[in-house]
């Protein structure tokens, strides 16, 4: 038999209660759009392997440095001679076996070589700047996609509960028209047309209630998170932000774009970096220069004392036979079957093609930030002209509906004025949100942050 005694019983539920809340908080946390974008850009495989591009630039970088130091290599042999041989010690030949080693350290340092090492290193230093540019740029993609993900979530959500309230209008039209049937003022048809309305409005509830699911999965496979059932945002009622982006000329957003669009940074960088390569290719037109200094010492089995005949030993055939040299070494390049010419052609093509990729990003930035401009200034038109919309459709609605009220309108006129005005709130939303982003994208292209509201 097992005895529970009261303080077991206490330690049981806190640690319950404990369990409860944590579970409980961990199902109702709900995202933030800095929530979201800051954790996209922490999980995002993109961005994982481009912080492995940074960190391959980074040890590029630091080889390019290590190059100017001198070398140092060791050597060894140990080798088994039978027949005619030369005998490193005496450097004769010796028909007899007899073993032997040698042994050396060597350094070697380039002194001139066309300032190849110097050109390398700069364009290692390019290289790690292009590859944070590149870095940068899929941190803004990703920002922009999070928050359009983000955006349409709300956007559904509104949705629905514009259509659950319409729903609620029209579950209360039914009890009203039950009772004018029941008592003989009304028709039994009208009531079946409203009925026919709420049915049609469930059914819209559904794919609602669909498409806020399918936005909330997309999201949180953006984020990668693994439980994308509980996924979900905070309810905030987004309002619009300013408009004082669309107060600047197109021309100005063009040159602040300039500077902060990655794009264009990278496109800069990538013809530096060309650059460099055509002044590395060139340089090996230059003659090289490069100093040494080596030891070495010998050994031989063989090797005996010329008066004594004793044989000498290991050590002292080390020191006796064992030489420094010093020097320098100059390498003129004469013909190469035109490798280098060939090569510094390719470099200039290379330069000519970035520079025409230079001029197509700068084209292409332009273009895309007076469409941008043109779509928020189109999209604010489109939501005015859905709020007037909204309102006439409002008032249209509650006409309808005091003339059915009062006998004087059926049930089709009335779901068909509802049908309007339920259009009318969609296109609202819709209108609302298209207009928030297009602001968001156009707020980007001038250096703003995504996540500012």
């Amino acid at each position: 038999m097992i005895n529970i005694n009261n303080k077991q019983i206490k330690y049981g539920l806190v640690l319950i209660l404990l369990f409860v809340s944590v579970l409980s908080f961990a199902q109702q946390k709900k995202w933030t759009l800095q929530e979201c974008v800051d954790y996209a850009l922490e999980n995002n495989i993109s961005i994982q392997q481009s912080l492995l591009d940074q960190n391959l630039a980074d040890i590029n970088e630091n080889q390019a440095k290590f190059d100017f130091l001198p070398n140092l290599n060791a050597n060894s042999s140990y080798n088994i001679n039978t027949g005619a041989n030369i005998n490193p010690a005496t450097n004769q030949f010796e028909n007899s076996t007899f073993r032997s080693a040698s042994g050396g350290i060597s350094s070697g340092i380039n002194i001139f070589s066309g300032l190849q090492n110097w050109k390398t290193l700069q364009r290692a230093k390019l290289n790690k700047i292009a590859t944070a540019y590149q870095l940068d740029k899929i941190k803004d993609d990703i920002s922009l996609f999070v928050a359009n993900s983000f955006l349409q979530i709300l956007a559904n959500k509104e949705r629905l509960k514009v259509l659950q309230a319409q729903n609620e209008v029209t579950k209360q039209n039914i009890e009203n028209t039950s009772q004018l049937v029941d008592s003989g003022v009304l028709p039994q048809g009208d009531l079946l047309e409203i009925k026919a309305t709420e049915a049609t409005q469930i059914q819209q509830i559904i794919q609602a209630e669909n498409d806020l699911f399918i936005s909330k999965l997309g999201l949180a496979q953006t984020l990668q998170l693994e439980d994308y059932v509980t996924f979900d945002i905070v309810d905030v009622d987004y309002d619009l932000i300013p408009e004082t982006i669309l107060e600047k000329q197109p021309k100005a957003i063009v040159e602040k774009a300039k500077e902060v669009i990655n794009d264009i940074k990278i496109a800069n960088s990538n013809l530096e970096i060309a650059k460099k390569d055509l002044e590395i290719a060139k340089s090996n037109y230059f003659p090289t220069l490069s100093g040494f200094v080596s030891y070495n010492a010998r050994w031989s089995s063989s090797q005996s004392n010329p008066f004594t005949g004793e044989e000498i030993t290991f050590i002292d055939q080390l020191y006796l036979f064992d030489g420094t040299s010093v020097g320098l070494r100059l390498n003129v390049p004469i013909f190469n079957q035109f490798n280098t010419r060939n090569s510094v052609k390719r470099s200039k093509i290379e330069i000519e093609r970035l520079e025409f990729q230079e001029k197509q990003a700068l084209l292409d930035l332009e273009s895309t930030v007076y469409q941008a401009y043109n779509d928020a200034l189109n999209a604010k038109k489109s939501y005015d002209a859905a709020l007037k919309a909204e309102e006439a459709r409002a008032l249209a609605f509650n006409y309808a509906k005091e003339r059915y009220d009062v006998g004087l309108s059926n049930a089709f006129d009335l779901n068909q004025s509802q049908t309007q005005f339920d259009n009318a709130q969609s296109d609202v939303i819709r209108t609302k949100f298209d207009f928030l982003f297009s602001l968001k994208v156009l707020e980007f292209y001038f250096g703003i942050p995504i996540t500012q509201n």
